[in-house]
């Protein structure tokens, strides 16, 4: 390792903390703007299966099977699985249009955070609120679930339809998720290290 200066390591030490903190923004964008490429494939996906359940009979042996032949064209992605495509059907039948949705807070938050909007909030209105303050308090998943599950919309009053949402501070807990959603990282086909949440729900 090499030896500084005394009078140059202070300010080496200041210029490396801005270059790390640089580094780091730059993958929280990164990560972010793979996060709503794959929520907008997701809902493609399930839109596909939305139109072809009403011209054919697709049912649970379809689903099983496209499952199936996805999970072998893309080994490395965990989310094409059977009940993730229930999800994603869901995803689509929740949300009318591929415009609407790549404007959305949907876009913007992680994966398993839409998963728990569709099973917990039935109502729009609902599930548009609490989307638009997990991402403006930056809440993990386990936070969001908590407020829904504790009626926070009730204690805070009517749930408004349009709440403006900012982007999480970067060391928030839904930035730090999305950054490091599993299914976030087989999408891009990376692997190991850097996948400690859980992809059990999806398989």
């Amino acid at each position: 390792m090499t030896v500084l200066e005394p009078d140059l390591l202070v300010a080496y030490a200041k210029t490396l903390g801005e270059l790390k903190d640089a580094v780091h923004a730059a993958q929280l964008r990164a990560q972010r703007v793979v996060n709503a490429a794959m929520i907008d494939l997701y809902w493609g996906i399930g839109r596909t299966i939305l139109r072809q359940q009403q011209a054919q009979p697709w049912g649970n042996k379809v689903l099983g099977r496209l499952a199936e032949d996805l999970r072998r064209e893309f080994p490395h992605m965990k989310g094409f699985s059977r009940r993730n495509l229930y999800y994603m059907r869901a995803f689509a039948q929740a949300w009318d249009g591929r415009e609407e949705i790549v404007q959305t807070v949907s876009a913007r938050i992680s994966w398993s955070h839409n998963v728990a909007l569709l099973e917990r909030c039935p109502d729009r209105t609902l599930r548009e609120w609490s989307a638009s303050r997990a991402l403006q308090h930056g809440w993990s998943l386990s936070v969001l679930e908590h407020q829904i599950a504790s009626k926070l919309h009730e204690r805070e009053g009517s749930a408004p339809n349009n709440l403006e949402a900012r982007l999480p501070k970067e060391g928030s807990d839904l930035a730090r998720e999305v950054a490091k959603d599993p299914l976030v990282l087989d999408f891009l086909g990376l692997d190991g290290a850097a996948q400690p949440l859980a992809v059990t729900s999806y398989t």
